[in-house]
This record gives structure tokens, C-alpha cells and sequence, in this order.
């Protein structure tokens, strides 16, 4: 069930932009704008700017911008439910249910709610158990034995499950709690045979709470600490409603600020390991939990951070096994590092040896981009035998091949010639053999359920590069016609005319190829219907948050022209304002100018489509005289710009 509208605006009417992202930066100001080092990327000049104003932000770095709302989703990476839950308790706000949803909305909430509800009181009962006499003489006997402090304890919310099959049962169902909950929340079972029969999933285990992104517990993680050999190591919450592991990170709440402000994220592979790097002083680090990595998992580290850093254990075996993490990790976009501990330890272990000087040393003298890693690897058997080193090779470029960026893959490519001893244009044969078989795969994909056409496609369509310049232009194009519209549009271009009136009218038949300026374009017209006259503020209020960006994006500049200039200098600058008419009309000029220049490129794909198949000459002349009437249009707006045809 979603949030109350009502309760949406008094946080949109409450949220003030300078106090919130005081609450994660501090601000300073210069001109009319707030302004500081961006959070969302590492920047030594502040290009985060914040206006009071317009109740906006903008970096002009990494291009983040929104409103109140939008920068608490981009800080804390949660959704716009839980960004008005996040505000509404900054602020005092009551957050009321949305009263227009439907009873199975509503019934879908309550279930959820409820199941995390039960987790919450789950999360509470097991960190308390840590006060019984078992809980002291066992679970937090094995805590300190790893060294965990209180606070760390405390921070992941570790705690113990008793001996017993029924203690979290009754409590929880003493509390209120109904068993249909708790089996759907995965914190109790029924026994095989006998659906009556009821008892704990987790008991004799410390446990380890998993969070979501807001915090919230939502599965758990139970090591047994006995030699028992008929129970497993761990047991880990199953899937439910709230908790689905191939989205999860263990520690990614925990972790997310320390990611973004050292743009990286130390990956490993236990619960353990995570919480032994914070207790280092280390705590951008997460884990996968034992489970091979997930694109979705991938994804939420990229939401942070572009760089990750792979901790192995000391053992060849299992790092060979986990190669496929790293191929994943780069097909992802991202930048990997790994480090390999001495054989026979992993984080947690050797982090306990050492102490945690030697082991921040550690990481930073052993951190390798994951090409020299790669090879290193497989160095010393693939020296002496043609064959291993030939598959080396195979394996190098399988790996390049992943990287989607093709500046870094070049870079790649040279380090890997060098290491390897090889000519680098070797290795660009076999990239280019693995990436043109993608491509052809991916192609006939495409065409699967498409007629075969005797002359290939590609022929037809422009070259890339007449492509990617076109589409570029057009959509500025389309851009600065809607900033106009966004920012002028109630101003007079003649004493009858309005600059919407005469942008609204010269635009009605054209559809804009950028699909979010078709958004903000049909939200203008529903607002002029409904006698609304929509300045930038009634867009920033709108759920879409790539209408928002681009809205800001319209309305904000990274520099101002001094008052001073004309104050104390006497120096005037014209700009687009002063003379409204004429900018708005080479506005629209320019527009129908790159809109011809596509119907022209059409028109030329049909006549050589017509040229090839040998048509009717009747049709190839209709397509001429329609060619010819573009034509006469495009050099008919050229003239009107001022722009020079050669003949």
C-alpha cells in the first residue's frame, strides 16, 4: 500500500533542499547558490550546487540533480516510499496510507508491513539473547573470541539463537505475532509430515541480521558453533516477500556512506569477513554471503561506486573458481581490483594476525588491477607449456572482451601485450573474433522473427558517425526548445502573443524524438487544460525523476554574470531575454532545420531501397519529387538563418 498524497505534499511543502544535504555535506555559499564538494563522486572543487531558491540541487561533475526527495534516494540508494518515510520523520510528518488503493494493495501492505514487523522483533529477540546465561556463555563467548567489540555488535545487529526448538515461536506469538507471518518472514518451519507441528528455523547459532538498503532487517544468517558434521555451517533465511538474495549485499547498509566517500567497494566473500574489516577500521565492504555474484547485485554496487576491489582467500583452488565473479564485475561497467591473502587465510583471519595497521598496509601494497591478477595467476604453470599459456591467453581476452568501455579496453590491451610478452595486435584479433561473434549472435537474435532481407540492413542507414552527430543534434535541438518553453513560456514575444501560444502552435505537428521531452511536453498541454500555467516548479513536484533532471538541467546555471559587471563596471551584456522574439523564433528555426535534415535521410534510404530492388519508375519519381520538396524547405530555413549553401 502506497504513502497518502496528502502526506507527500506537506513533505514536499516541509523538505527544505539546504537542510537536508547539510545533514550529509556541508555547504558554503557564493552568489545566490549553496555549494560543496559533490557526495556522489570525488571531486577536489565544489561543482555541487544547491539552490534555496528553486529548492533544487545540481553537480555539475557527475550531472546528479533533483529536489528533496530525489537527493535522499540518491544518497541513501532507497525508493521514493521510503525517501518520504525518511523526510516525514525528519520533519514530524504523520505519514497516512493512500486511501485510493485497492484491498488487495492494501492487503499486499499489511503482509509486508507485518513481515517486517516480525523480523524487527526476531532481530531484537536474538540481540537480547546475548544477555541470557547460554547467550553470555556461548554466542557472545564467540564474538569476543574474534575480537568484536560492543559497538560492533552492536552496529550489525549480531546476536544468538537459543537451544531449543520453540523459544522465538513463543515469544513472538506472545507478542502477538500470528504463525502464518512467521512462516512467511522464514524465522520458523513445520515439521515434514506433521503441518501442525510448528518449531525455530535458527537455534544454538549466533546469528548475523541481513539489512536492506534502508536498514530494515529482512533474512538472517545462523553459524552453528559446535562439530556437529550432520548440520550444515550456516543456514540462511529463505527467500520471502522482503528479502530476495540475488539483490542483497551482507553489509551494504552498513557500508554504502564509506563506499561513496572512498569510491570503492572491498568485496569478500562471509559475514565475518565483513564485520572483521570494519573492526580494521575498513568499512566500505561488502559480500555476497557464499553465493556466486549476481548481475542485481552487481547493479546496487554500481549504485555507489564505479570501482570494487575483490579480497581472496589464500587458496588457488578457490580463486580459480571464482573467476567468473570477476568477468561479471567488468561485463557490470565496473573497475576490479583483486588482492589475495597468504595461502590459508581470508579477511577475517588474517585481519585477527596482524592487527589492522599491517593489514590497511596490506590491501593497498597488494592491490592488483585484475589483469596483472589474471595472469599472475597462471604465470608459473603457463610459462613452460605452450598449450597452458595459449589458454591464458584465451582467458586474458575472454576477460577484455566483458570490458563495455572501449577506452579502458584499449588500455587493457597494451598492459596485457606487455605482460604476456605478445604483439598487442594479437590480442586485438582475438577480441575483435569474440566481440564480432557477440555482435552476430545478438543480430540474428534480433532478426529471428524478421523476414530475411537478400541485401544486409547496415547498407541503407547512415554511416555511425552521421548517425550518432544527427541524433545528438536533434535532441539538443529538442532541448533547448523546451527550456524555452519551461522558462519563457509566459513571457510576450508580441503584445498578442505568448512564447507557449507561439511555440505550442509552430510545434503541434511535430512529435519530438526524445522521449522525455515528449513527457514534459504533453505535461505542459495537460496543465494548460487544466487552466494550470506551468512555471518549473510544477514539473519539480512531478513523481518522474528524469523529468525533474531534465527540468533542472533547463533551469540552472554553473555560472552567473557579477552584479558588479553593471553596478560598479558599467559593462552590459545582451542576453537571450533581451531580444525574446528572435531567440525564440531561431529557436523554432532550428528546430524544423534538424527535423528536415531526418525526413531527408529517410527519403534517401527509400530511393536506394528503390534503386537496389529495381521498383517502377513511377515510384522512384514520386520519391524524387518528394526529395526535392525537402530540400527546397531545408535550403528555405538555411537562408532565413543566415546559413550559406554551396551550390
Amino acid at each position: 500500500m502506497g504513502i497518502s498524497r496528502a502526506t507527500t505534499e506537506k513533505v514536499r511543502e516541509r523538505a527544505d533542499i539546504e537542510d537536508v544535504v547539510n545533514d550529509y555535506v556541508p555547504l558554503k555559499k557564493k552568489g545566490q547558490n549553496l555549494w560543496a564538494c559533490c557526495p556522489f563522486h570525488n571531486e577536489k572543487s565544489p561543482s555541487f550546487s544547491v539552490s534555496p531558491a528553486k529548492q533544487i540541487y545540481k553537480c555539475f561533475g557527475c550531472g546528479k540533480a533533483g529536489d528533496p526527495i530525489q537527493f535522499v534516494m540518491d544518497i541513501e540508494g532507497i525508493g521514493f516510499g521510503e525517501a518520504i518515510k525518511h523526510l516525514a520523520q525528519k520533519y514530524g510528518i504523520e505519514i497516512e496510507e493512500d486511501k485510493a488503493s485497492t484491498p488487495e494493495d492494501i492487503q499486499a501492505y499489511n503482509e509486508r508491513e507485518s513481515l517486517y514487523i516480525a523480523l524487527n522483533f526476531a532481530k531484537d529477540f536474538f540481540v537480547n539473547n546475548l544477555k541470557s546465561e547460554e547467550g553470555r556463555a556461548i554466542g557472545l563467548s564467540y564474538f569476543k573470541e574474534r575480537g568484536f567489540s560492543q559497538a560492533i555488535i552492536e552496529k550489525f545487529d549480531l546476536g544468538y539463537t537459543l537451544e531449543g526448538w520453540d523459544h522465538l515461536l513463543k515469544a513472538a506469538k506472545a507478542a502477538g505475532h500470528s504463525e502464518e507471518i512467521l512462516l512467511k518472514a522464514g524465522l520458523i518451519l513445520q515439521k515434514e509430515g506433521d503441518p501442525s507441528r510448528l518449531y525455530d528455523r535458527f537455534r544454538g547459532r549466533v546469528t548475523f541480521t541481513i539489512h536492506n538498503l534502508g536498514g530494515k532487517p529482512i533474512g538472517f544468517g545462523a553459524r552453528i558453533l559446535t562439530q556437529d558434521k550432520k548440520q550444515p555451517k550456516y543456514i540462511n533465511s529463505p527467500e520471502t516477500e522482503v528479502y530476495h538474495k540475488s539483490d542483497v549485499l551482507y553489509g551494504m547498509f552498513q557500508a554504502k556512506k564509506s563506499i561513496r566517500e572512498k569510491d570503492n567497494c572491498y568485496l569478500v566473500e562471509g559475514y565475518t569477513d565483513v564485520v572483521s574489516l570494519h573492526l580494521s577500521g575498513i568499512e566500505n565492504v561488502v559480500a555476497s554471503s557464499g553465493t556466486s555474484l549476481t548481475e542485481n547485485q552487481i547493479k546496487l554496487i554500481k549504485r555507489f561506486t564505479d570501482n570494487v576491489t575483490v579480497l581472496f582467500d589464500g587458496d588457488a583452488a578457490g580463486i580459480k573458481a571464482s573467476l567468473r565473479g570477476i568477468d561479471m564485475l567488468l561485463e557490470g561497467g565496473l573497475n576490479v581490483k583483486a588482492v589475495v591473502f597468504p595461502d590459508g587465510d581470508d579477511p577475517d583471519s588474517y585481519s585477527r594476525k596482524v592487527g589492522s595497521e599491517v593489514f590497511n598496509a596490506y590491501l593497498t601494497s597488494h592491490a592488483q588491477d585484475f589483469i596483472a591478477f589474471k595472469i599472475g595467476l597462471h604465470a608459473e604453470e603457463a610459462s613452460n607449456d605452450p598449450v597452458k599459456r595459449a589458454d591464458l591467453i584465451k582467458q586474458v581476452v575472454l576477460s577484455l572482451s566483458k570490458i563495455p568501455d572501449p577506452i579502458i579496453r584499449t588500455v587493457y590491451i597494451r598492459q596485457s601485450a606487455n605482460l604476456l610478452e605478445i604483439d598487442e595486435e594479437i590480442i586485438q584479433v582475438e577480441l575483435n573474433k569474440i566481440i564480432l561473434k557477440v555482435q552476430k549472435d545478438q543480430y540474428f537474435r534480433d532478426q529471428r522473427d524478421q523476414e530475411t532481407q537478400e541485401t544486409p540492413f547496415e547498407e541503407f542507414l547512415p554511416t555511425q558517425e552521421e548517425h550518432v552527430s544527427y541524433t545528438t543534434q536533434l535532441e539538443a535541438q529538442e532541448r533547448e526548445m523546451m527550456r524555452m518553453l519551461v522558462n519563457y513560456g509566459f513571457e510576450m514575444v508580441s503584445e498578442e502573443l505568448s512564447v507557449c501560444a507561439y511555440l505550442l502552435q509552430e510545434t503541434e505537428d511535430l512529435k519530438f524524438e526524445t522521449p522525455v521531452f515528449n513527457k514534459i511536453l504533453n505535461l505542459y498541454k495537460d496543465a494548460l487544460a487544466n487552466d494550470i500555467l506551468p512555471q518549473p516548479e510544477y514539473f519539480l513536484n512531478s513523481p518522474d525523476a528524469e523529468v525533474k533532471r531534465e527540468i533542472i538541467n533547463m533551469i540552472t546555471r554553473k555560472h552567473e554574470i557579477s552584479k558588479l559587471w553593471e553596478e560598479r563596471h558599467k559593462i552590459f551584456t545582451i542576453t537571450e531575454a533581451d531580444d525574446l522574439a528572435k531567440s525564440v523564433y531561431d529557436n523554432i528555426l532550428r528546430l524544423k532545420q534538424k527535423v528536415i535534415k531526418k525526413m531527408l535521410e529517410e527519403a534517401r534510404i527509400k530511393i536506394k531501397e528503390a534503386q537496389d530492388s529495381k521498383g517502377s519508375n513511377d515510384s522512384m519519381d514520386d520519391l524524387l519529387k518528394v526529395y526535392m520538396e525537402l530540400k527546397g524547405f531545408q535550403i528555405e530555413i538555411d537562408k532565413q538563418l543566415g546559413i550559406v549553401i554551396s551550390s
